[in-house]
């Protein structure tokens, strides 16, 4: 049934590289027999994290975006590297690197490709109780990272209200309230 819709890859290269995605350029055929390219941006996987503390409350971070030139707010969130073959454990890298904080458990909330007409994200999304602050931040170069603590219906108004627009985090805390309170 499938095959009635798959398109074949003829061929592929990189367009353009560079730190953190590539642009990749495919020759495909589509399923009336059409030929011609595709451009997508190859990411790979990431983790975001929805990390309680022992009182209930979000650790969130405040980040400046230079895409959208601003600070955002929203969760950890990071990009599973070379050597990460359980996101489980990226995503405690990550909280403890962006945040400092470690925690009692860590489960994972939900699996999503967030833009797949155009690139092959996927994004491992993680619910961890029990955060303790631990240790210092460990950022990355390119990372200008602030931490605090939100109460979680704050959090929700504020994905209601527009405030907060990283939409990573939004569909994290949404499918938190929807799913698992």
């Amino acid at each position: 049934m499938d095959e009635e819709l798959t398109w074949e890859t003829l061929d592929a290269e990189t367009a353009y590289a560079c730190p953190g995605f590539d642009v990749i350029r495919e020759d495909v055929r589509l399923p009336d027999g059409t030929e011609g390219e595709f451009d997508y941006v190859q990411h790979g996987e990431s983790v975001i994290v929805l990390p309680f503390t022992a009182d209930g409350d979000v650790v969130v971070i405040e980040e400046w975006r230079q895409p959208v030139h601003r600070v955002n707010r929203g969760l950890p969130a990071g990009t599973m590297e070379d050597e990460d073959d359980d996101p489980r454990v990226a995503a405690a890298r990550e909280l403890r690197e962006e945040t400092g904080y470690e925690a009692a458990s860590l489960d994972h909330l939900y699996t999503g490709e967030p833009a797949n007409g155009n690139t092959d994200y996927v994004f491992h999304y993680y619910v961890a109780r029990g955060c303790e602050a631990t240790a210092d931040q460990n950022l990355d170069h390119n990372e200008s990272i602030r931490v605090d603590t939100a109460d979680f219906d704050s959090l929700v108004e504020s994905v209601r209200d527009g405030t907060l627009r990283d939409s990573r985090s939004a569909v994290g805390i949404m499918y938190y309230a929807l799913f698992e309170r």
